[in-house]
């Protein structure tokens, strides 16, 4: 889509190529920014945006392709030659020193000088001039560290406008912050936009790009999609072009898929939320899950999805709301006692928070279990062996050694031992977040045979998956997420399809109340 513009590019970016061992980041992708303009870089995780921006601001070195800063050829060979071109960052990860003073991170490099000497009244009245243009009102000499995460932002804001940027990059600029503070980021931002500063704006927020943004360029798989009019793309559109598919051929996908029957909710739930939440992560969300249902979790990266999930295992505590598992009210939800209850969750991030990789198969299945006794009550050897035995064999864990370090499986075969680490456990409810990521289809299927194996045998499971039709090919009912909310929740049928999902994250608030 050709699009025009009255000011000329302060940047350009074409056809832009990197390659790492095995895989191409990205492949021939094109940017375009203009001064005057919030410009969102957009596109689910992988997609390549950070490689875009790191490939802009000279962390990583291109292969192919060409960039422009005011119509000048630019190859940068570190970050520090991308200040001097005038681009700044401002990083989701507040990346100042917070045990030093406000003057000290925004002026460092750039402080008045006298001789050898730093000028430290200067200094800090220096500093002081740069954070009033932003409208912030703070003492030059207090300890950064004393002040909120959005007046940290702001500061290292401030930071970029010391070496005078003509383009500023905010990536997840308002992940932490709550509905005020990004307010107040967004004064500031439209501030420096018309001041005629060039901004690239990425976020998972759609309610926030659509508020702050002029433009709009979508990556996808590390290939430009197009640039866009943010006035004139509809959400769903956008949705749509991020995932890869239409919405009608979503629809078409799903009607081929099998859903799974499940009788009418009886009894009393295994659990039930009732205005969860938690300042900063996610808005209260009423939720209930019953015996033998599966309830998917949909929404787009960013949506409240994991965050939802932590709260109600209790790695995270919830400042709002009521929490009941198994009938019994939850007054301080923690990760130990909810897995003594009877309550699992199987993270997302497998490599991080899931596997121990220097640990064995068998070492690794047994963590939960042990845990779960506690220290003084070993798991007994011969137990053990029959336990691990058993789900190596059920989830066809290959290959089925419980003696090799589980760093040597597959990505499928590792996410198989950690399912068996919680179900080893005889959970009654078992939250499964993104069990089937970065696995091969064979594994994936087999995994999704098993989620609804175990709801047949009466447990409850949560399930969540960025992969829409995977949700649906599996959950008895949704629970719509958008921008860390619950924006409405829908019975799985025949009528519910990928764009019916689509449709509600892509609705405003009240009508996807």
């Amino acid at each position: 889509m050709s699009l025009t513009s009255d000011s000329a590019p302060v940047v350009q970016m074409r056809g832009i190529t990197i390659e790492f061992p095995g895989v191409r980041a990205l492949d021939g992708v094109d940017l375009t920014l203009r001064p005057g303009e919030v410009h969102a870089l957009m596109g689910e995780n992988g997609a390549g945006k950070s490689t875009m921006i790191k490939a802009l601001t000279g962390v990583y070195k291109i292969d192919a392709g060409e960039i422009r800063v005011a119509d000048e050829p630019h190859q940068f060979h570190s970050t520090a030659e991308a200040q001097e071109a005038g681009i700044s960052t401002v990083y989701q990860e507040v990346n100042l020193c917070s045990n030093l003073s406000v003057a000290e991170n925004v002026m460092l490099g750039h402080e008045v000088r006298f001789g050898p000497f730093i000028n430290w009244p200067a200094t800090r009245r220096k500093a002081k001039e740069y954070l009033a243009r932003l409208n912030l009102d703070i003492d030059p000499s207090s300890q950064l560290g004393t002040h909120s995460i959005a007046v940290q932002q702001l500061c290292s804001i401030a930071r970029a406008m010391v070496v005078d940027a003509r383009v500023l990059i905010l990536d997840e600029p308002t992940s932490s912050l709550d509905k005020a503070e990004v307010a107040e980021l967004f004064a500031v931002v439209r501030q420096l936009r018309d001041s005629g500063v060039a901004i690239l704006f990425v976020s998972h927020f759609l309610e926030q790009v659509y508020e702050i943004s002029d433009r709009m360029t979508i990556l996808r798989n590390g290939r430009f999609v197009g640039e866009y009019l943010t006035a004139e793309l509809p959400r769903i559109e956008l949705i749509s072009k991020m995932l890869g598919r239409a919405g009608d051929e979503l629809a078409a996908i799903e009607a081929g898929a099998q859903r799974v029957a499940h009788d009418e909710r009886q009894g009393t739930p295994l659990l039930s939320a009732v205005k969860l939440g938690r300042e900063g992560s996610i808005e209260p969300v009423d939720l209930e899950v019953y015996e033998g249902e599966i309830v998917g979790f949909a929404g787009l990266l960013g949506s409240g999805r994991t965050e939802l999930a932590r709260l109600l295992y209790g790695a995270d505590r919830a400042d709002s709301g009521e929490l009941t598992l198994f009938g019994e009210n939850v007054k301080s939800a923690a990760p130990l006692s909810s897995l003594k209850g009877g309550l699992a969750y199987s993270t997302e991030d497998r490599k991080r928070e899931g596997i121990i990789a220097d640990l064995t198969v068998r070492e690794n299945i047994a963590l939960a279990i042990q845990a779960s006794r506690g220290i003084w009550r070993r798991v007994p050897a011969k137990e053990l062996d029959e336990v691990v035995d058993h789900y190596i064999e059920a989830l066809n864990i290959q290959p089925p050694n419980p003696n090799m370090l589980i760093k040597n499986l597959s990505g499928g075969n590792q996410q198989k031992v950690l399912l068996a680490r919680w179900l080893a456990t005889s959970p009654r409810l078992i939250i499964l977040d993104e069990p089937t990521r970065g696995i091969d289809i064979g594994a994936k299927a087999e995994i999704q045979r098993l989620v609804v194996e175990l709801a047949s045998q009466g447990m409850g499971v949560v399930f969540i998956s960025s992969e829409l039709e995977e949700v649906l090919r599996l959950s008895h009912r949704l629970v719509v997420l958008r921008d860390r909310e619950k924006v409405g929740e829908l019975t799985n049928g025949p009528d519910v399809t990928s764009s019916t999902v689509l449709e509600t994250i892509a609705a405003s608030g009240s009508d996807a109340a």
